[in-house]
């Protein structure tokens, strides 16, 4: 989906061997200029807050599919062989390009070669001894911008999910699927929005940036829902 460039705010701290890797698209990447904090400066926060002193880096990519994180994957992932490795792919995936001409009719990456790809970077950071934490990925909601350019079928531009439900709903049961076959943390972010926005006075849109990306309020729900399960991890690896 329509992104920016990665980029970094430069307030990031120097990672070595046994930090954590914070891996995924746009909405893990910094965004200067319309996010102060992404959840990975507030997650290091949290850390720091509990007397914990792994460094946390970034390594968000807008417009990144699981087929373009496997790719970069050695690079920028396993070769700062970090000790926990946090995983968050799919609204890229699951889009379906049909604003282009002629217009796509099959999402980016099949739903069955997401869940391979995602397997795949698990058995990887497992022969380098890494823990994982699986992300579901935020829901979607049509703005007025997002149905001009993805208002057609498959997707629904008459249903409030119509944004969200066709797809990228089944790429995030893939996720939570494979975390739970796998044994790897799961952090259900999905969810974790879902229930913040049927408070009262809340909603979905409150946590949306444009509809597709997260805001500042919605980094800081990411990182509060993280920051026990790095500590977590990161306690067991010390016994």
């Amino acid at each position: 989906m329509p992104t920016s460039a990665p980029s970094s705010d430069g307030g990031e701290p120097a990672i070595g061997a046994g930090g954590i890797v914070a891996f995924g698209d746009s909405t893990t990447a910094f965004r200067p200029g319309a996010i102060q904090q992404v959840y990975s400066v507030r997650l290091q926060a949290a850390l720091k807050g509990a007397d914990c002193e792994l460094p946390v880096h970034n390594a968000g990519r807008g417009g990144n599919t699981t087929r373009d994180a496997k790719a970069r994957f050695e690079r920028d992932v396993l070769g700062r062989r970090p000790a926990i490795i946090i995983i968050q792919f799919g609204i890229n995936d699951s889009a379906v390009d049909v604003w282009r001409t002629p217009p796509a009719t099959k999402p980016r990456v099949a739903i069955d070669q997401y869940e391979a790809n995602l397997r795949w970077m698990i058995a990887a950071a497992r022969e380098q001894d890494a823990a994982v934490i699986l992300m579901t990925t935020n829901p979607l909601r049509w703005t007025p911008r997002l149905k001009e350019v993805y208002g057609r079928p498959p997707y629904e531009p008459d249903s409030d999910t119509g944004f969200d439900a066709p797809l990228l709903a089944k790429y995030n049961d893939v996720i939570r699927r494979v975390a739970k076959e796998n044994q790897v943390e799961l952090v259900d972010i999905r969810a974790a929005m879902f229930r913040h926005a049927s408070r009262p006075g809340q909603s979905l849109d409150a946590l949306l940036l444009d509809g597709m990306h997260p805001n500042d309020d919605a980094h800081a729900l990411i990182a509060e829902q993280l920051a026990p399960v790095v500590l977590k991890l990161h306690r067991a690896r010390a016994e």
